[in-house]
């Protein structure tokens, strides 16, 4: 079920009333209200998903009670390594089998060996990147002791499946979700009318930001032989605020949905195009999934501690591993390639941490200099994202090609005036937003209640105007 979809539109005030209306005053009954609606939103696209996310409850719930009793270390271990296997094993299969299988005989053809074997024809379940971190997080907090183990297997499931979050994040904590189903929920008028406007906002970056540049980016990218430098570059810059306005659109849907029902799920994304630098770039982009792996792999492995040697290897580990956990394909391993690369500089001369507050913190409009490192920023953002959007090392290699030559200087063929207007709105709307959690939290309070009703009212407008056939978000597939 798409969150811009009819079908959610229909389903989400249908959960809505029965959640303040109906089971209000049962904490039990609402959690079970949950999971219900989570089971129904998520069985919309294929009912035998259901079956690995509920086994991977089950498991995960049964793991960190064993924890929780297990005093030796050895045995704590095996439980680990239990959910450990189980969670990356689905994942794994799922997901990478066929990359594997296909690579196993193609490096073997090498060698005049030829092996005869057919892919599995396997459908990847939606989301399960997300809830399988979600689920060995809440399993390795048990384990180091961060985190008592709930008993609660109701409010264990509505936290595994919690449908504004389940496919395609926020990566929730359970230190941050899971207690927040122990607490008897109320409801708040002010909190569901900012979980509204969030909702809107997110919206507008999926449907008129992100679904229109697609049209564009698979022109473009569907025949980049035929275009001019200036195009492809059009078109790869197209397709950054595609990708940025379909996932954080994602968010920010997630996000509100989850205040209507008395829950506070984590920033995910803080204003990434502003960024001065990669480094920066990635405390904004995807916060969820860069600090998931920061504490679970980058740490644990020393961190920026160590000889220069371990700190590189550390950098290319954590940006390679995210780079395969978007995709099995090579291109996702070149695209977290190109920004370890990008990143490495600034940690070996100590410069990774040197913007750490939003730019123009005091002024209404960046300086020169900060102006010129997020161009900069941005720049090498939108270069990577070309073996991100393409198909194979090769198409992404002749796409870089193609941008790098005299036609660069040229006037695109493809000239988008309606999408670029929209765009330099959009990206004015965030800048002026960006100290909040997202754009609209304190835009446009100052003005008259008419005024600011009238912009929404727009922004409605813009979004049914805009508005095509359905388009499933791009993180879907990851």
């Amino acid at each position: 079920m798409l969150f811009n979809s009819i079908d959610f539109a229909i389903f989400l005030p249908i959960v809505f009333v029965l959640y303040w209306f109906v089971v209000n005053n049962n904490l039990k009954r609402q959690n079970f209200l949950i999971i219900i609606s989570s089971y129904v939103f998520y069985g919309w696209w294929d009912f035998r998903f259901l079956a690995l996310i509920l086994l991977s409850t089950i498991i995960d719930y049964s793991v960190c009670l064993g924890l929780a009793k297990a005093e030796n270390k050895t045995k704590r271990k095996k439980l680990l390594w239990i959910s450990i296997l189980f969670n990356l094993g689905c994942l794994g299969f799922f997901k990478y089998y066929n990359f594997f299988l296909d690579n196993f005989i193609t490096a073997f053809s090498f060698f005049g060996t030829t092996i005869k074997s057919s892919s599995l024809n396997i459908i990847l379940p939606v989301g399960i990147s997300f809830y399988t971190f979600q689920t060995l997080s809440y399993t390795i907090d048990v384990y180091k002791r961060q985190l008592e183990p709930t008993k609660d297997f109701i409010a264990f499931s509505a936290f595994v499946s919690f449908f504004p979050q389940l496919v395609a994040g926020p990566i929730e904590r359970a230190t941050n979700l899971l207690p927040q189903f122990y607490k008897r929920r109320t409801f708040d008028y002010s909190k569901a009318v900012d979980g509204m406007r969030q909702i809107l906002w997110g919206l507008f970056k999926k449907i008129v930001i992100a679904d229109n540049c697609a049209i564009f980016v698979n022109i473009i990218f569907g025949d980049y032989s035929s275009y001019s430098g200036s195009t492809l570059l059009l078109g790869a810059i197209l397709f950054a605020f595609q990708i940025y306005g379909d996932f954080s659109g994602y968010s920010d849907i997630a996000i509100g949905t989850s205040r209507l029902f008395g829950f506070n799920l984590k920033q995910n994304f803080a204003f990434p195009y502003f960024s001065r630098d990669i480094a920066e770039f990635w405390r904004r982009w995807h916060i969820s999934l860069s600090t998931w792996f920061r504490d679970y792999l980058y740490i644990p492995l020393g961190g920026s501690r160590g000889g220069t040697w371990h700190k590189i290897r550390n950098v290319f580990i954590i940006f390679l591993v995210s780079g395969f956990w978007h995709g099995a394909n090579w291109t996702f391993i070149a695209w977290g390639t190109l920004h370890a690369i990008f990143y490495l500089p600034l940690l070996l001369t100590k410069t990774n941490k040197v913007h750490v507050n939003i730019a123009g913190r005091y002024n209404t409009i960046p300086t020169l200099r900060e102006f010129s490192l997020m161009i900069i920023t941005f720049g090498l953002t939108t270069l990577a994202w070309i073996p991100f959007r393409a198909t194979s090392i090769g198409e992404a290699g002749n796409y870089l090609i193609g941008i790098f030559n005299f036609s660069l200087f040229s006037i695109p063929e493809i000239r988008p005036t309606y999408l670029i207007i929209s765009i330099l709105l959009f990206l004015l709307i965030e800048w002026i937003g960006r100290h909040n959690q997202y754009a609209l939290e304190n835009f446009g309070f100052s003005w008259k209640r008419p005024l600011r009703l009238t912009f929404y009212y727009c922004l409605i407008i813009a979004i049914f105007w805009y508005s095509r056939d359905e388009q499933a978000f791009i993180y879907f597939q990851f």
